[in-house]
């Protein structure tokens, strides 16, 4: 059954399914205040593997800005067709060296083998493991 009624239909134009509308107004009144459904990022950053085409347009469609750099083939192909190869899509290198810097940290935390493999049996463990990972590859620089 569909909820009706002013609230509902504002919950809907925020982009809450109906069948959800029950539980969202469920945790509204249980934590006395607006729960706002989930929303989507302000923008995605991804290595040039995500750099096709049907990517970019879905995020475009979507309000999505892409940070992906291109790879030199596509480069190539855009320029070799001129004018009608159209204009290339916009870049933010300041975000990508964030990108980077946090990818090689993750790298580096992979190195643990504990950590790459997950055996630990408790997250509390696993926890622990991270945060005295983090600490000596600091201590290392």
């Amino acid at each position: 059954m569909l909820p009706v009624g002013r609230l509902a239909e504002q919950w809907l134009a925020l982009g809450v399914p109906p069948m959800e509308i029950d539980r969202v107004e469920e945790y509204q009144e249980h934590w006395g205040g607006l729960v706002l459904p989930r929303t989507r990022p302000l923008a995605v950053l991804a290595d040039r593997a995500h750099s096709s085409r049907a990517i970019r347009s879905h995020l475009r469609r979507r309000g999505i800005r892409a940070v992906i750099p291109r790879p030199s083939d596509q480069v190539g192909h855009r320029l070799r067709r001129g004018r009608s190869g159209g204009r290339p899509p916009a870049f933010d290198s300041e975000a990508c060296k964030q990108r980077n810097t946090v990818e090689r940290c993750i790298n580096r935390l992979k190195q643990w083998r504990g950590l790459a493999t997950r055996t630990d049996k408790l997250a509390i463990a696993y926890q622990a493991a991270l945060h005295l990972a983090g600490i000596l590859i600091r201590t290392r620089r």
